[in-house]
């Protein structure tokens, strides 16, 4: 049976005992279900009718006015055409504490846009980077980040902590980070995760571009089959969207301080380094 892992992270992980969420196709479920009782494992079923679920989603949706930050809707979920719109929007209209600017491209040649949050108050600040949206169907990352910059800038006048905050730092805000998967995940397969790129040797597309990193590349919880949801690439950094960021933070890395990976399911904080279970140098200051 083929099923789409969606806790914990990897098949690595699952030993017994582990708590593990899979989704599978209707046309499956019934021998899946027969193979947990004759198993003697016990199961839930968290979500009996997916396909409404999603239909719920993506179906009618209210009018959403984009020519006003108080109009723009917040509470559903947003097409990259409309992201897009909302970035160019708000850089027009709040161009005091926002400047909208491309990173570089995706493999597909779409811009990957940043939204440099913050008061130009000093030539050079400290500076926080958030991402969201680096698996594409997690919707509620881009989602996030467009949440976090709305309520920056409606109590920047009025609460004296984000006053502060914008004041002192910069926040790099990328709302979409997979920008080719997002789209994809509107227009062809919800599910989908990964990136767009192809394979010349494999007729899969895509690597899990959060694991493509040059950072234990390939190590724990990663796969080197093009076909799975965690391939990590040919080798570390070929996909242009994960070169494009990984670039801009090497060029600004003594003024970024901090970096912040939104990704949805499983209720988690994960803090660097993920790939191993030991405490980091700086945890005090980190919990706290």
């Amino acid at each position: 049976l083929q099923v789409d892992l969606w806790q914990p992270s990897s098949p690595f992980h699952i030993v017994k005992g582990t708590v593990t969420d899979v989704r599978v196709p209707e046309n499956i479920s019934r021998n899946l279900l027969t193979y947990l009782q004759q198993a003697s494992i016990p199961y839930t079923i968290l979500i009996s009718d997916l396909q409404k679920a999603i239909e719920n989603q993506t179906g009618q949706r209210p009018y959403r006015n984009r020519r006003s930050l108080s109009g723009y809707n917040y509470e559903v979920y947003h097409t990259l055409e409309e992201i897009q719109d909302w970035m160019y929007h708000l850089n027009r209209t709040h161009s005091d504490l926002v400047h909208m600017f491309s990173v570089g491209k995706s493999y597909e040649g779409r811009p990957l846009f940043v939204l440099k949050l913050g008061k130009r108050s000093r030539p050079y600040k400290k500076a926080v980077w958030i991402d969201c949206g680096i698996h594409a169907r997690e919707w509620i990352g881009p989602a996030f980040c467009q949440w976090f910059v709305k309520e920056a800038l409606q109590t920047y006048q009025t609460d004296p902590a984000m006053r502060k905050m914008l004041t002192q730092l910069y926040f790099y805000v990328m709302p979409v980070f997979n920008v080719d998967g997002y789209h994809f995940s509107w227009t062809n397969d919800r599910f989908w995760r990964k990136t767009r790129s192809k394979n010349t040797r494999f007729r899969c597309h895509g690597v899990d571009a959060n694991r493509n990193w040059k950072v234990k590349w390939c190590d724990e919880g990663a796969s080197f089959h093009p076909c799975d949801d965690t391939y990590c690439g040919p080798f570390p950094e070929s996909e242009p969207e994960v070169k494009a960021v990984a670039h801009f933070l090497r060029k600004h890395r003594k003024q970024i301080k901090a970096y912040l990976s939104f990704h949805a399911y499983a209720q988690m904080l994960l803090y660097p380094y993920s790939y191993k279970y030991e405490t980091i140098p700086n945890f005090s200051c980190v919990v706290s």
